[in-house]
């Protein structure tokens, strides 16, 4: 299977994650849609690292707590990116539900994640 076929794969886990982590915070804490955001980034980046480092990429020669700090560092830059995409959208569109300009906001981010993961931190 296609590399990027299975970035796109672990994508989709890593919405489902991200996506059900926020409606939990939202529909059971009194988080509010950006600061539940905040969490449920930091939950997907763990999952998917994961997944990247045994299915996608493979794990790097670094060792993984050299990998992890530079999965994190570019998982941070574009969860940053994700995150302004969220947050411009809940802003410009205030009927626009939470989940929908997630939606939005990570096919953005998706492209930036595959370039700094497959070029800083796995091995090619």
């Amino acid at each position: 299977m296609n590399r990027l076929v299975r970035f796109a794969l672990t994508g989709g886990v890593g919405f489902v994650a991200d996506a059900a982590a926020l409606w939990l915070l939202i529909s059971t804490t009194p988080l509010g849609a950006l600061s539940a955001r905040v969490l449920s980034i930091g939950f997907a980046l763990c999952v998917t690292w994961q997944i990247n480092r045994n299915l996608t990429f493979a794990p790097s020669s670094r060792g993984m707590a050299r990998e992890g700090a530079r999965y994190g560092g570019v998982g941070i830059a574009t969860s940053i990116v994700n995150y302004l995409v969220y947050c411009a959208l809940l802003f410009a569109l205030p009927a626009l539900p939470p989940l929908l300009a997630l939606a939005a906001a990570s096919i953005v981010a998706m492209a930036l994640s595959f370039l700094g993961y497959s070029r800083l931190v796995f091995d090619r």
